[in-house]
């Protein structure tokens, strides 16, 4: 399997969440029946160890990340699906965690820059070279109100020019720097190669949607890499699969969709406490199903936020179109998932 060639596909791939105990230990029995849940939805690849997976698994004090990736790797050993493993922190540390993904058979990394704050582009350049001189790299702007740092068109349009870097997952929740992101790779002479996956779970559907165009060149954003695919997953590989096939006269239902699908996000991701409850969110959706024992977080005090339990409840009420699929997915295997 030819990653690059994966990718540009167009592939719903879920955010991996962390399953924990009561006593916040690895769940090892709900971690695994998450992962066969994704791959029976359809997804085509899975994303370990990244923001919905909490950075703090590289903790010492918890020492879960090779535990994590090595669990998604074995059950996706005889599935064809991409296996990308989220790497992050300054040159040593990202460098060590790539070179962990590769030895357990990952397919890419996604590379987040938060732990390079200050650094000039130069730096985060020479940054991402080395990695991608390990694993094939699939960028990330990851959006400042949970982590991220801001990462001009002059980034991203060097970026580009690093051979091994087989996609961008653009997640800085916002119009002008996803346009920056797109504008970049078809600037670079790169647009063919390199695949641009939302990571917009704000305005998902509407970035699938898009076809951009500069200076007489295209693109489309042809996948999802994203925390909220990491619930009603097959209901996300639904809308995709449709999205393709009816991308040159799209109808006005799914512009209805797209309004819907970031209404549920909005409840999923907290946004009116700045995301705070965005992981406890996709864990209670998933806890709800029987995917999750429980919504806890390696920190106890990350949980819902007010108010935020009754949003779930509203829109797990209007908009039954857009989960009843994995509902049923779910209730017909949980208990073989979990043996």
């Amino acid at each position: 399997m030819h990653v690059r060639d994966e990718l540009r596909k167009g592939l719903v791939i879920p955010a991996h969440p962390l399953a924990l105990t009561e006593n916040r230990k690895l769940d090892e029995r709900h971690q695994r029946a998450l992962t066969r849940y994704y791959l029976a939805a359809g997804a085509g690849g899975v994303a370990v160890g990244v923001h919905t997976t909490q950075f703090a698994i590289r903790n010492p004090k918890f020492n879960l990340l090779k535990p994590v990736l090595e669990l998604a790797s074995e059950e996706m050993e005889a599935h064809p699906a991409i296996k990308i493993a989220g790497v992050c922190g300054e040159t040593r540390e990202a460098a060590a965690e790539a070179e962990i993904a590769k030895s357990l058979g990952y397919d890419a990394v996604l590379l987040s820059l938060a732990a390079l704050r200050q650094a000039p582009i130069h730096e985060l350049i020479n940054h991402s070279r080395a990695i991608a001189s390990i694993i094939p790299v699939i960028g990330f702007y990851l959006q400042p109100a949970v982590g991220g740092r801001e990462l001009p068109y002059e980034f991203w349009r060097q970026f580009a020019d690093i051979p091994e870097v087989v996609a961008i997952k653009i997640a800085p929740f916002n119009r002008y720097q996803t346009i920056e992101v797109v504008r970049a790779i078809l600037d670079s002479g790169r647009g063919h190669e390199i695949a641009l996956y939302t990571g917009n779970d704000d305005n998902l559907v509407y970035d699938l949607l898009a076809r951009f165009g500069f200076s007489g060149k295209h693109a489309r954003i042809v996948g999802g890499l994203l925390g909220h695919w990491a619930v009603w997953t097959r209901s996300a590989v639904s809308l995709l699969a449709r999205v393709k096939e009816q991308i040159e006269s799209v109808s006005a239902e799914f512009f209805t969709i797209a309004h819907q699908t970031t209404d549920m996000n909005a409840a999923l991701f907290d946004p009116q406490h700045q995301f705070r409850g965005c992981i406890p969110g996709i864990n209670e959706v998933l806890r709800r199903q029987g995917l999750l024992a429980g919504r806890w977080c390696l920190d106890p005090h990350e949980d819902l936020s007010p108010g935020q339990s009754e949003e779930i409840d509203r829109v797990w009420r209007s908009y039954p179109h857009l989960r009843q699929a994995d509902d049923d997915l779910v209730s017909n295997h949980l208990d073989e998932w979990l043996r």
